[in-house]
C-alpha cells in the first residue's frame, strides 16, 4: 500500500481510505472482515459521517459494535468523521451548537475518545466562521478532535473559514473520478473557445489552491459516472477498453487502473473507497502501487470523454 504525507497535519497515512457509508445492513462478521481486509492491504484511514446510515450515526455505531477496537488498535488507525448535513430538512448547519452536539454523538457512537479528523461536510451558505472557530477551538482543547478539514468546499468558502479558524484545514474531500473530473479538466480547458465541458461552480482552481496550501484532496465516488459505476458500463466502451488493456499490461484489474489514475496525480490525492467487498479493496490497493506514465494518464482522460484543446 502506498503511503502519503498529509502536510498540513504532519500525518503519514495510507493513500486509500476505507469509506464506511454502506455498512448499515452488514452483519458484525461482514464489517469485521471488511475492516480486516483493509488493514491487511495497508489501509489505516477510515471515513465516517454523522449522516451515514438510515438514522443519524448508525454506521458509526455499527462499526464500533462490529470491530470493537482495542486501545492499541485505535492508535494504529486514523478515524475521520463529518458534520454539517441535517437530513430531516434537508439543510446544512455549521453552528457551534450543531458541531459540538454531533461530534459528541460521533464519539459515543464510535466508542472512542477522539477523532483524528473532523470535516465540515457540505458548505453551509449561512456559515458564521466565528462559530465554527469556537467549536473547533473547544474540541481541540478538550482533545476530542486532533485535526480539521472540509468537504466539497470551494476556494472562496475555505478562505472565508480561514478568516476565523486558526487550525490548519488539512483535507478537502471532493467528488472525483475518471468520468467526473471537472476540478482537473476545467483548468486544462481555460482560455479555449468552445472547449468548455462539465463545470464545478467555483471549483476551477481548487486543486491548485489545495496543493499550494498543503491541503490534502480526498476523492469520493472514485468509480462513479452519471449512470452509475463506469467499470463494465456499456455507456463507456472506449474507457473500459483502455482500462482493460492497461490492467493487463500492468498486472492489475481495471479497478486498479482507475485507482492508479487518481493516485498518479502529483497532488497526492487520497482515494475514498465506498465498497463493502474486501476483494475490491485489494484491487484498489494493487492499483495504488502502479505508476502510470503521462501518456497513459492522458489516454484514460480522453477515453473517459474529456476534451483537450
Amino acid at each position: 500500500m502506498r503511503r502519503i504525507e498529509l502536510p498540513a497535519a504532519g500525518l503519514s497515512a495510507s493513500q486509500l481510505v476505507l469509506g464506511m457509508m454502506r455498512i448499515k445492513d452488514k452483519t458484525d462478521q461482514q464489517i469485521r472482515e471488511l475492516y480486516d481486509f483493509a488493514r491487511a492491504a495497508g489501509v489505516d484511514f477510515l471515513d465516517h459521517a454523522d449522516i451515514y446510515g438510515a438514522t443519524p450515526h448508525q454506521c458509526e455505531r455499527r462499526f464500533a459494535e462490529a470491530v470493537k477496537l482495542s486501545s492499541s488498535e485505535r492508535e494504529e488507525v486514523l478515524i475521520q468523521s463529518k458534520v454539517g448535513i441535517v437530513t430531516d430538512g434537508p439543510f446544512y448547519d455549521f453552528s457551534y451548537e450543531h458541531i459540538i452536539t454531533e461530534v459528541e454523538e460521533s464519539l459515543r457512537s464510535l466508542q472512542t475518545d477522539y477523532l483524528d479528523l473532523l470535516l465540515l461536510h457540505r458548505p453551509d451558505p449561512l456559515v458564521e466562521p466565528a462559530e465554527v472557530a469556537r467549536a473547533f477551538d473547544e474540541l481541540q482543547a478538550a482533545g476530542k478532535v486532533r485535526h480539521f478539514g472540509v468537504s466539497n468546499h470551494t476556494v472562496g468558502q475555505i478562505e472565508l473559514l480561514r478568516t476565523a479558524v486558526t487550525q490548519p484545514l488539512v483535507v478537502n474531500q471532493m467528488q472525483l473520478s475518471l468520468v467526473h473530473a471537472p476540478i482537473l479538466t476545467e483548468g486544462a480547458q481555460a482560455n479555449t473557445l468552445g472547449q468548455a465541458g462539465p463545470v464545478t461552480p467555483g471549483g476551477g482552481d481548487i486543486v491548485e489552491y489545495c496543493r499550494g496550501h498543503g491541503i490534502t484532496l480526498q476523492a469520493w465516488s472514485p468509480y462513479q459516472s452519471p449512470t452509475g459505476v463506469f467499470l463494465d458500463n456499456p455507456d463507456y466502451p472506449e474507457l473500459n477498453a483502455v482500462l482493460t488493456r492497461l490492467a493487463r499490461e500492468h498486472g492489475v484489474t481495471p479497478v486498479g487502473i482507475a485507482t492508479a489514475w487518481l493516485t498518479r496525480h502529483p497532488a497526492e490525492i487520497q482515494v475514498v473507497l465506498g465498497t463493502t467487498q474486501g476483494s475490491r479493496v485489494d484491487e484498489a490497493a494493487a492499483g495504488s502501487q502502479v505508476r502510470l506514465s503521462r501518456r497513459e494518464w492522458y489516454e484514460l482522460l480522453r477515453a473517459a470523454g474529456h476534451r483537450l484543446p
